[in-house]
């Protein structure tokens, strides 16, 4: 936990100090004259500040970015979101200058596990299959079997051959809920999200008593005993995929606050109440998205850093489980629309 508690650190020193640009600027029209010029991709995941999703050219989860960017013939990337989602934008797009607004915006989850404690435990138990959650550093992904998201983990867990052991990493709560779902039983590591490890029973069933007409959705990064209360759990698209497509026109929502600016612009006639995940506020927000701003997204344009760089061998390591995720993935899809 020291580990996280230094990388809250960083980041309140980096609120504290913002980056100094003439007052004058247009920061928006600014972006937007670096996009062309540069030949730009901008991506926003859905925990982003609001403007900075409006002024993307995708919003979504962190790998859907990270391929669509690969898809573009842009020559760089703008990833406004944490740094582990830079860094699968560069292991798909090698050929693309892959730069974030601010390097100290971390994961408490990838914080929660190094490449040399995932080694350890491999050399200790040579028997398992690891299955790490993307979010994680390259360096961990490298030296796993499987590279899964939240939408993902499910098909890839149930590829696996019955009797071979599984580690799943970093995130105790979700592999607690794959669990469930699959029937496996699994190596939990011992890591957490810092804004959905927080939500309570307690504040759901508070919210569910005001608003007994709504849904709740979660994520699954939650507690379990959240996450028995859900109507819906699943990833961030999924949770927003739900909430368009429902009858019921109000739902409390157990993830990161940002998301509801894309439920509001999809279904405006619904209202959305957020969990929260801090004491005495109506609120969930991710202080290491939060670093993100519109300044520094014109600096990352306009200068071109903070770049990621990932050595070569060590990109080439990491795509390897994360490729297996995609082919899985789509085997899986195609399985089930041939029995649809």
């Amino acid at each position: 936990m020291a580990n996280v508690l230094d990388l809250l650190k960083q980041a309140e020193e980096a609120r504290k100090n913002p980056p100094k640009i003439d007052p004058d600027i247009d920061v928006a029209a600014e972006i937007e004259r670096l996009r062309k010029e540069k030949n730009a991709v901008i991506l926003a995941h859905y925990y982003q500040d609001p403007e900075i999703q409006d002024i993307a050219d995708y919003v979504g989860d962190s790998l859907d970015l990270s391929r669509k960017a690969a898809e573009t013939d842009a020559d760089m990337i703008a990833f406004c979101g944490v740094r582990f989602m830079g860094e699968v934008a560069k292991i798909l797009s090698p050929e693309k200058k892959v730069v974030i607004p601010d390097m100290a915006a971390g994961c408490s989850l990838e914080e929660s596990i190094s490449a040399d404690d995932l080694a350890a435990f491999r050399r200790e138990h040579p028997d398992h299959l690891v299955v790490t959650y993307i979010n994680s550093s390259v360096e961990v992904k490298a030296l796993s079997d499987y590279v899964v998201t939240s939408s993902s983990a499910i098909d890839i867990i149930n590829a696996i051959p019955e009797g071979r052991p599984i580690l799943f990493t970093p995130d105790r709560h979700l592999g607690s809920w794959l669990e469930k779902v699959t029937g496996r039983k699994m190596d939990l590591w011992p890591g957490s999200c810092i804004v959905h490890d927080k939500f309570s029973v307690e504040e759901l069933e508070e919210l569910k008593r005001e608003y007994p007409d709504a849904k709740v959705a979660v994520h699954p990064e939650s507690p379990d005993s959240v996450l028995a209360l859900a109507d819906h759990v699943g990833s961030t698209s999924s949770i927003i995929n739900y909430v368009v497509n429902s009858d019921a026109k109000r739902f409390i929502i157990g993830t990161e606050t940002n998301i509801i600016h894309q439920m509001q612009k999809l279904a405006p006639e619904k209202q959305f109440i957020p969990m929260s995940s801090q004491e005495g506020c109506k609120c969930a927000q991710c202080p290491f998205m939060a670093l993100n701003t519109m300044e520094k997204l014109y600096l990352a344009l306009r200068d071109e850093k903070p770049e990621i760089v990932i050595p070569e061998d060590l990109r080439i390591r990491a795509l390897t489980p994360l490729q297996r995720m995609l082919d899985i993935s789509a085997k899986a899809r195609a399985a089930r629309a041939a029995a649809e």
